[in-house]
């Protein structure tokens, strides 16, 4: 395979986004405290210098570009997905109904084992669903009540839900993920699946593991009576189910805040006018990283024009000498890819056409290629600090991003499984049974399309 096949692109094109880090996390590890540098300074910053950078074109053309990256359909709606999960959180928790649904988890499960079953709970709904987003923007109330009552911390509890959110992102037939990897790769998604979960299974049941043992001491906190009212519960419950009957998520999310007022107003808790005022308050509570999320797509997509993820894409694959060398390079492919976009979806379809080849050329299987594409991507989307899942959770739970970091361990257990897979050629193929597209999973894929 040719390596000329993707443009070379330019190193210095990635400057704004090596500021953006290292203003955002330097900047807290010097002072010793994350929140001393606001995400949405540190990424206007790395935004005005992408718009000072390749001065061959004029200002108003970068701005142009800017302006295009910043009104992409997927931030846009992102922007929105938080605004209304500020909304709907903001009215749930003035009515009770994270108290109540907290109490509940608490009286239902083992005290020892609350972020355990908060884990296989955030599995079994983003499978069920599809979207680690939407999987957040349901769990994480529920996680910020047990972290509020319990002493368990706020990080760790936000880390749970993503890590059990990014487990089906990864996985589900409907993910949008999924979709991309087995398009790109030509095979279908039953395979797909199966390939995939046999790599992930050992990092999911460690990550139940270990939040099991370091949850231990935490369960005298919790004991006593804990109060409920089903009825507060149902706002919650009706999200979910709506979710995992496969509604958009504007309309459970604005369905749920509607829901969630109307018990609240008939139960005292809000008159009609209060009702609207905890609305515009959940509203502003997530403005910040609705403007973030604009200002990401905007330095991405200039770094994108200048050459930036070319020059990702060229340098790894330009690297490759061997077959495991070659599924190296497809991790490495989409991981620089998603840490480059913070995207998952978006770094899929980047680095799909290129992993093709790559693994084309060295006799990779399909569900094999899919499979890394989807883990890899996955993996760096429940890592990097400033990720639409990090930042909707962090801000529900009004702590940094970045102290989620160290408690993400089945993001981290994922990449970890995803190399095992690789080192010890894991898993084995019969040429029977190649992983080339049936008319079963063309047929499925066009009716998810």
């Amino acid at each position: 395979m040719s390596n000329n096949k993707t443009k070379q692109g330019s190193l210095l094109a990635l400057l704004p986004l090596l500021i953006f880090v290292l203003l955002f996390i330097g900047t807290g590890v010097f002072a010793k405290d994350f929140s001393k540098m606001p995400l949405s300074v540190a990424i206007i910053i790395a935004g005005a210098i992408a718009l000072m950078m390749n001065r061959k074109e004029k200002l108003t053309t970068k701005i142009d570009i800017f302006c295009k990256g910043a009104g992409h359909p997927n931030i846009i709606l992102m922007c929105i997905v938080f605004i209304l999960a500020g909304a709907f959180a903001g009215v749930a928790k003035g009515m009770g109904a994270v108290d109540s649904t907290v109490n509940l988890g608490l009286s239902l499960l083992p005290e020892n084992l609350l972020m355990v079953g908060l884990f296989i709970i955030g599995c079994f709904i983003s499978t069920s669903m599809g979207t680690s987003m939407g999987t957040v923007v349901a769990l994480a109330p529920i996680g910020i009540g047990i972290a509020e009552q319990t002493g368990i911390p706020m990080a760790l509890a936000m880390a749970t839900v993503i890590g059990g959110a990014m487990f089906g992102d990864n996985l589900s037939m409907i993910s949008d993920t999924t979709i991309a990897a087995v398009r790109t790769q030509n095979t279908n998604m039953k395979d797909k699946f199966k390939t995939n979960f046999f790599i992930v299974l050992p990092g999911a049941i460690l990550t139940a593991i270990i939040l099991g043992v370091i949850t231990l001491g935490e369960q005298g906190s919790v004991a006593g009576d804990h109060p409920y009212e089903i009825i507060k519960v149902l706002p919650y419950l009706a999200v979910l189910i709506a979710a995992l009957l496969g509604v958009n998520v504007l309309i459970v999310l604005l369905g749920g805040t509607i829901f969630a007022g109307i018990i609240g107003m008939a139960y005292g808790s809000y008159t009609f006018t209060e009702f609207l005022q905890a609305v515009a308050q959940g509203v502003i509570s997530m403005e910040d990283l609705a403007i973030v999320a604009l200002m990401i797509g905007g330095v991405v997509e200039i770094i994108k024009h200048n050459g930036g993820i070319d020059y990702l894409l060229h340098f790894i694959s330009s690297r490759i000498k061997s077959k495991k060398g070659a599924e190296f390079g497809i991790a490495g492919l989409v991981s620089a890819a998603d840490i480059a976009t913070a995207n998952n979806t978006i770094s899929i379809v980047m680095a799909g056409p290129l992993a093709k080849e790559i693994a084309d050329e060295y006799e990779i299987d399909p569900r094999k290629s899919a499979s890394l594409l989807d883990i890899f991507s996955s993996c760096w989307q429940g890592i990097v600090p400033y990720g639409g899942q990090f930042l909707v959770a962090s801000g529900l739970a009004a702590i940094s991003p970045v102290s989620i970091i160290p408690y993400s361990f089945y993001p981290i257990l994922l990449g970890i499984c995803g190399v095992a897979a690789i080192l010890i050629g894991h898993p084995k193929y019969r040429k029977a049974d190649a992983g080339t597209k049936t008319k079963e999973g063309s047929s499925l894929e066009k009716k998810l399309s």
